[in-house]
């Protein structure tokens, strides 16, 4: 199933995209829905009423995760394009739940606060049930499905704080969705082209296959160390030529289009709005 959150005559809600329109589901959100049980989301479907899509506004298929966990240097040729030696085991950090954005919302800064925006194409993993102490080989089992997500990042503060939590968590600063492909559909993630471009030019072109961690991988690292729950992100990553390492870098500024594209699952479309004042 392709699920989404959206919002219809002011009230939001789950749903199924399909074909014909959008099969809104008696849950809030995606999350509420992944929380309850997936199991007769297909029924609840099969029942309902469909809304046409040009009536609906998407937002993220997760409106509120409880945590975004972010793993950086994971794909070969985003560490060959810093110089950098592959990591043995994944880097983590975060990105606060406040900085969530969804397709078509505009993303947002004060340029007192920074003026080094960059953006990062990413696949996310939504966590399916509570897991702790996962082993690689069970990881699938807790994955509910897989969304688009861009990593914008404020380069400079990334830079001034040497962590990279508060440059990654700014307001707007998460877009994701539009939609969550469920696992059934996508029992591979390792397969799957991913893209990104900005105002029509293509900036990052590369697959999922060539993750240095794998998703089963990440589960069983990030769920030793700490519990994961449902509707959890795990975003895994970005490829090569984000636009801090072009030579000469280029950063978003107000008016960009960005559109970040992963094969079977679709295209997340965001634009840069004014300033903040």
């Amino acid at each position: 199933m392709r699920l989404l959150t959206f919002q219809h005559k002011g009230d939001i809600m789950a749903g199924v995209l399909m074909e014909e329109g959008v099969a809104p589901l008696p849950w809030r959100d995606v999350r509420a829905l992944i929380e309850s049980g997936m199991e007769h989301a297909s029924e609840a479907a099969a029942a309902a009423h469909l809304i046409p899509l040009t009536d609906i506004t998407s937002l993220s298929p997760i409106l509120k995760p409880g945590k975004i966990i972010a793993i950086g240097l994971n794909y070969l040729d985003h560490c060959l394009e810093q110089g950098k030696t592959p990591p043995e085991r994944p880097t983590i950090f975060t990105k606060f739940s406040t900085a969530v954005n969804h397709q078509g919302g505009e993303i947002r800064w004060d340029p007192n606060l920074t003026q080094m925006v960059d953006y990062e194409a990413e696949l996310a993993v939504v966590i399916g049930k509570q897991a702790y102490r996962v082993q690689e080989e069970d990881a699938y089992d807790y994955v509910a499905g897989y969304t688009c997500l861009n990593d914008i990042t404020a380069r400079d503060l990334q830079r001034a704080d040497r962590q990279w939590v508060r440059g990654k968590s700014l307001d707007t600063f998460a877009p994701m969705g539009p939609v969550m492909v469920t696992a059934d559909e996508l029992p591979d993630p390792h397969t799957l082209d991913i893209r990104c471009w900005v105002n029509g030019e293509l900036r990052q072109e590369s697959n999922t296959d060539q993750l240095i961690h794998t998703v089963p991988k990440l589960i069983a690292f990030c769920s030793h160390a700490f519990t994961l729950e449902p509707g959890d992100i795990i975003t895994t990553g970005t490829p090569g030529g984000v636009g801090v390492f072009r030579d000469p870098p280029v950063f978003l500024k107000p008016g960009d289009e960005i559109v970040i594209e992963i094969e079977s699952i679709g295209r997340l479309h965001n634009r840069v709005g004014p300033y903040l004042a």
